[in-house]
């Protein structure tokens, strides 16, 4: 038996300094119109995919909740099958937290967005509204216009003229595209969180210019009726020419030491990780390329702005320990002195990443493993459909299956597999982007009594030269049926202006749903000057 906790005693564990993963196993979309503020998404189609990298520490108190429909109790069973010790799911689920009295967010992201919000209220951030920037672009002022989101976010639509340097990147590169002192720097993101820490980051760090957010980002802009750029290939420079790495690691390092960020001994994190009961995630937070060049392998990527924007994505473990490292002693203190503000547990790896590489620690453990499904070809898959022997199961996101399936194929996903109407003496190919979130689904099926015969490979081209027939359907699977997929103002980046102004009203008051519990996390120091 799954031993479940009641909601009013799973909020005392969340204060109680111990560490907890809470993780929410509904599907994405179902995650994001309402979930407990620190639960950690893990879909159910992903669970053993993701659990190892989020919860590494199969010791530790793991939390299940759900629609109290069953799948909590299904992801219990996987996950103690799995070698988890300690597998609770939460009573009733969501709507019994919700009938308790405890607040559901929508969204995602919330604690690190509420985060922002509240550092533009205890710092005071500067900011610039769309109209006062055009008027600095018509004017031809001295600025300089920083995206601080992700390149691929950037390149996608940005505000024209802006400069992609990720906020994780601001400490060290800055001098690069902003020598001249008198230049007023202006930090942008698509709405507020990287707007605001991204300005404050510069601030913090003391630059000589002035430095202001740019006030609802991309959607302030588009919001004043003024025109985004797409497909810009604008970045910071790759050679350091301008910075002063010494003053920049003694500055960034005082940020860090006074916000409780310390720096840690290469033979004290081997220790942490020889724990087994504590939870210890060493994060390499350059960029995707140095990662790509020499990161090491019992390390995680983590982009530095990312993990401050999203910290939920890599970390799912409360009260563990995170250990950074960089290849220059600045980027890591940094991102570490705003982790220390979200209530992390945040400490600077001495030596960096060479000092990693010497460690000889274990590669991290990740759910990809090889599945055991059959490959089935194009040409085979159109022999079985001419005659009638197989039914087809699509398991790849809804909206892909939107935009194009093979014609007859049947929409499921993980959890709802099992309860497909399929006819017994079929065996059933599956259709899938993914071979392990399908090798999952198999087992859904296999567990009702379906018979898989493997997973279709190759191209939508592929299929169609096998004689496939591929059709689009734009309203089926019909919306509520689509679960993985958030609806939450998902059409604020497509010209949609009344999901762009919710989105960012919804930014704004999350620091009016917080409770005591759920402000107390933070620690935010702003800094002296």
């Amino acid at each position: 038996m799954t031993k479940t906790i009641e909601a009013s005693d799973f909020k005392s564990w969340l204060s109680d300094g111990d560490e907890l993963a809470l993780l929410d196993v509904r599907e994405f979309g179902q995650y994001g119109e309402g979930h407990l503020f620190f639960a950690i998404s893990v879909p159910y189609s992903r669970l053993e995919l993701d659990l190892p990298l989020l919860v590494p520490n199969p010791r530790v108190r793991l939390v299940l909740c759900d629609d109290a429909d069953g799948v909590g109790e299904r992801a219990a069973e996987r996950a103690k099958a799995s070698g988890y010790e300690n597998v609770y799911v939460l009573s009733g689920g969501i709507r019994a937290w919700e009938a308790a009295g405890y607040t559901l967010y929508a969204g995602v992201n919330v604690p690190s967005k509420s985060f922002g919000e509240l550092v533009e209220h205890a710092c005071d951030t500067p900011r610039i509204s769309a109209e006062k920037l055009q008027a600095l672009r018509d004017g031809h002022e001295n600025f300089v216009l920083v995206d601080g989101r992700t390149y691929a976010e950037y390149e996608k639509m940005n505000v024209p003229g802006g400069i992609s340097c990720p906020n994780g990147e601001l400490a060290l590169r800055i001098a690069e595209i902003a020598p001249d002192p008198e230049t007023q720097i202006v930090v942008n993101c698509a709405g507020r969180t990287r707007s605001i820490i991204g300005a404050q980051t510069l601030i913090d760090l003391g630059v000589p210019n002035p430095v202001v957010a740019l006030e609802n980002g991309t959607q302030g802009w588009f919001l004043a009726g003024l025109e985004l750029e797409h497909g810009a290939s604008r970045r910071y420079p790759d050679e350091l020419t301008q910075a002063d790495l010494s003053s920049l690691r003694e500055r960034t390092h005082a940020l860090a030491e006074a916000r409780g960020a310390t720096f840690v001994a290469p033979a004290q994190v081997s220790a942490w990780k020889g724990e087994r009961d504590r939870t210890t995630y060493i994060f390499d937070i350059r960029t995707a390329e140095e990662f790509a060049s020499n990161g090491a392998r019992a390390s995680v990527h983590a982009p530095g702005g990312q993990l401050i924007q999203a910290t939920d994505h890599w970390v799912g473990v409360k009260n563990a320990r995170l250990v950074l490292v960089d290849s220059e002693g600045v980027r890591a203190a940094m991102v570490a002195s705003w982790l220390r503000q979200l209530g992390h547990e945040a400490f600077i790896l001495e030596g960096g990443v060479a000092a990693l590489a010497d460690m000889n620690l274990p590669a991290i453990h990740t759910g990809e493993g090889e599945t055991e499904l059959k490959h089935v070809s194009a040409d085979e898959l159109a022999g079985l459909v001419r005659d009638n022997a197989v039914s087809l199961v699509d398991v790849r996101p809804s909206m892909s299956y939107r935009d194009a399936h093979i014609e007859g194929a049947h929409w499921s996903i993980r959890p709802r597999a099992g309860s497909l109407t399929l006819p017994k003496d079929r065996p059933v190919v599956l259709v899938g982007d993914n071979p392990v979130i399908a090798a999952l689904a198999a087992g859904e099926l296999s567990d009702a009594g379906i018979d898989v015969a493997g997973l279709l490979k190759g191209s939508k081209e592929d299929w169609k030269q096998a004689g496939l027939t591929i059709v689009s359907t734009p309203d089926e699977p019909a919306n509520d049926v689509c679960i993985d997929f958030l609806y939450f103002t998902h059409g604020r980046h497509d010209g949609n202006e009344a999901a762009s102004r919710q989105y960012l009203a919804w930014e704004v008051g999350l620091v009016d749903q917080l409770d005591e519990q759920e402000r107390g996390v933070f620690r935010i120091v702003p800094a002296s000057r």
